[in-house]
Formats: C-alpha cells, structure tokens, sequence
C-alpha cells in the first residue's frame, strides 16, 4: 500500500458531526485570537487617556506602537515555540495556547501601568501564536481533501471575524449603556478569557491526528484505530511508514515555496493589520465615522462577512491560487483608489472604497494566505515547523504596520499598503502551486518524496 493510498479513508470520507465538532473546538480558538487582537484598537485612545498618555505628547505615537505590537511579537515567538513542539504532538500542547490566552485577558483588567499591559498583552499573544500554528493544522490533518479548503476558511478566517465583531459589539454596548470610559476599555480587554476558557476541556479531549500518529509517531496501530473510529472502515496497512527524512531533506526540495507562503502572509498581514489595528482611531474618521466600533461593525457586515462567504463557496471550486490573486489585485485596486480620490470623494464614497478592500481580502488571502496555504504546502514532518514560519512572518509584517503606520500621513500608508498588495498578487501567481482538492500528502509533494527515497 502507497502512502497515497494509506490516508484515502480519510480524505475520501463524507462531511459529518466530527467534522463539525472540530470545526467548532479549533475555530472557538481562532475567535478568541480574532477577539484578541482586534480589541485593543478600539480601546487604544482611551487607555493611553487614563494612563495618562495625551494625544499630542512626544511618547504617544511610542506608545500606540507597543500596544498595539506587543501582542503580535509575543504571537511570532509563540509560533516559533510551538511549531517546533507541535512535533512531538499535536494533541499533546494543544488547549495550552488557549490557557494562556485566558490569563493574559483576564490580567489586562488589573494592570497599572501602560509598560504592564504591553507585558500582558506579550503573554497573551504567546498563546495567540500557538494557537495559529496548532489550529489550522490539527483543522486540516483532521479534514476530508474535498472540503478542507472551506473548513479552513470558515474555521480560521471567518472564526476570527465573528471575535472582530464580538468585541466591537462589546463595546459599543457598554459605550450605549452608559459605562465609564475607564471600566469599559478593562472589560472589553479581559472578556477575551471567557471564549478562550470555554474550549480547553475540548480541547484536551479532541484524539491526536492520524498522520502525526503514522508520519511522526510511526503508530501503526493506534492510526488504524483512529482511523476506524473516524472513517468506519477497516484499515489494513502493512510496513513502515514513518517519515525518517528530516527538515533539511524538505527544505533543499521545497524551500522555494515554503520562503513563499512565509512571504504572502508577511505582505498579507502589512495590509490586513492597518485596518485591524488603526481602523477605529485613524480611519474611521477619515470616512466620516466617530465611532470605532461602528466603523468595524459596518465594515465586517457589508464587506468581510461577504467576502468570507465567497471564500467559502469558492476555495475547493476554482482553487486557492485563483482566489488570492483576485483577493490581492482588488485590494490593490481599491487602496490605490482610495489613497488617491478620498479627499473628491463624500464620506459614503470613501468608505465603500476602503469596505471594498476588505471584501477582496476576505474573499481571497484573508481565508488562504493566512493559515492555510503553510498546512497545504508542509509534508507532514516539518509541517509544524513551516506553519510557525508563515505565522512568525505574518507576526513581523504585522508589527512592522504597528510602527510605521502611526508616524506615516494617511494617504502616503495607504499607497504604500497598496503596492504591497499588488506584489503579493504576482507572487501567488507566480510563485505557488494549486492545492484544492487533494490530500495533504499530495498537496505537499510528500508522496514524490516518499515515492524516491
């Protein structure tokens, strides 16, 4: 029996309840890291107010920058940790990541100082980088080939809009109600922990995936039952199908297109991450809308939400590479136009130019470049390895808009995001294979090196 043939059961079996059941014990984490993340944009202004922090003063925009980039630098270093462990299993540090999400969001509500927070915030993105490591992958090692596209789009990028719009509803709720400015900005932080909380105990349960018991583990028999328990087939294999090839064998083959999906999410998160982090405070006025939260609200139903639909519809149709390039060429489009017309435009007409941005992306990179195409591309052995490359260079991009963006006119960081945009089109055109429909094993190049050695 080829390897090609060793994991059909799997990625021939139809969508069902494990299926879903999974979808919903990896995606709770991707919504907590989207809730993470996106939270601290709308509360920015007033916790550097109540620290003290005046908009005009010489360490504001400092400041601003290490808010909003310390969870995205403790995120890299959390990729880079657990991507190497995730070689000793999968499983094994899997509800960790989201433990750690947990105390880093509740800790938000008690520092005392700004430099605290930042330091929380680096905990808290520890867990958020494992968790984009971990999810993905155990979502994909665990899907069927015909429909791990969708789950993915659906488990990681739309997850982490739902938590975008949870904590924009948050606080817009409590900014209606009348709460204090000073608890407000507390409670939206810390209320990150009780999604994150709510899956560990699932988390813990959820079985070991079957390549990582047959590829790493060379666990024959405890493959075949998991495989049964799954697929409810019974599994005959004979010999050894450990992988004894290293990171070095892999990368000398592959490290074109391993350096490549590294790259696409670095360039994704440069743009993606604009909006994320400084949508609610610099853009959203630049459009004629006060509120942060409303802004982001506005933006995910209209535009994200859509484009995350399509992705869904069409990611195992017409394919991952189609899709990302039209995602990055309309955002391209639409951040050229914005940059160069806002200021002739009313409001409304510079708003749906920037809303259209993100519904390229979501159609597109937002759901494949970032945490799928590093799954897709690994042969399992290394797959852990390269998924935390992809995610720590997506980290760097992120951290590097952190920076530059407070200090950079509008306009000038919106051309600049821009052309970042139209590179990464013609490097997913250029520079990575269509991997829809197949099995991991297949998608990766591992059966060619299994096949020659």
């Amino acid at each position: 029996m080829t390897l090609k043939d060793v994991f059909k059961p799997l990625d021939q079996r139809s969508f069902d309840v494990w299926h879903i059941k999974s979808l919903i014990t990896t995606g709770m984490g991707v919504f907590t890291d989207g809730y993470d993340l996106s939270s601290i944009g709308l509360v920015l202004t007033t916790v550097l107010s109540y620290f003290g922090v005046a908009t005009g003063s010489a360490d504001y925009k400092l400041w601003t920058s290490l808010l909003t980039g310390s969870a995205l630098a403790g995120s890299a270093i959390g990729a880079l940790i657990f991507g190497y462990l995730s070689d000793k299993g999968r499983k094994k540090f899997y509800g960790i990541d989201v433990t750690l999400m947990t105390i880093g969001a509740l800790l938000q509500a008690v520092v005392t100082s700004p430099l605290q927070l930042v330091l929380v915030r680096g905990l808290l993105g520890v867990g958020v980088g494992a968790d984009y490591v971990l999810s993905p992958m155990i979502m994909a090692e665990h899907s069927n080939a015909k429909d791990r596209g969708k789950l993915i789009a659906l488990g990681f990028g739309m997850m982490w809009g739902f938590g975008f719009v949870t904590a924009s509803s948050l606080d817009l709720a409590l900014t209606s109600l009348g709460v204090s400015p000073n608890i407000i900005w507390r409670v939206v932080l810390a209320a990150g922990a009780i999604p994150a909380v709510a899956v560990i105990y699932l988390r813990r349960k959820i079985p070991e995936t079957a390549r990582y018991l047959l590829r790493i583990q060379g666990d024959s028999k405890a493959f075949k039952e998991l495989v049964e328990t799954l697929a409810r087939t019974d599994v005959n294999i004979k010999g050894e199908y450990k992988d004894v090839n290293t990171f070095r064998d892999y990368f000398a083959r592959f490290y074109k297109v391993f350096i490549i999906a590294a790259l696409l999410w670095f360039l994704f998160d440069i743009v993606a991450y604009a909006g994320i982090l400084f949508g609610p405070s610099k853009i959203a006025p630049a459009v004629g809308i006060k509120n942060g939260a409303v802004f982001n609200l506005l933006v995910e139903f209209l535009f994200t939400f859509p484009g995350g639909i399509v992705a869904i519809l069409l990611i195992d149709r017409i394919g991952r590479k189609p899709l990302q390039t039209v995602g990055f060429l309309g955002m391209f489009a639409s951040l050229m136009l914005f940059s160069s017309t806002r200021s002739s435009l009313p409001a409304i007409g510079a708003f749906m130019l920037y809303g259209s941005m993100d519904f390229f992306m979501q159609a597109g990179p937002g759901s494949i470049s970032a945490g799928l195409l590093g799954v897709e591309l690994a042969p399992t052995k290394v797959r852990g390895v390269v998924q935390s490359t992809t995610v720590a260079a997506g980290r760097i991009g992120a951290i590097i808009t952190s920076f530059l963006f407070p200090y950079l006119p509008l306009n000038v960081a919106i051309s600049i995001l821009s052309i970042v945009a139209l590179i990464a089109a013609v490097l997913t055109y250029f520079g990575i294979p269509e991997t829809k429909g197949k099995p991991l094993e297949e998608s990766s190049s591992e059966v060619e090196v299994e096949e020659k050695s």
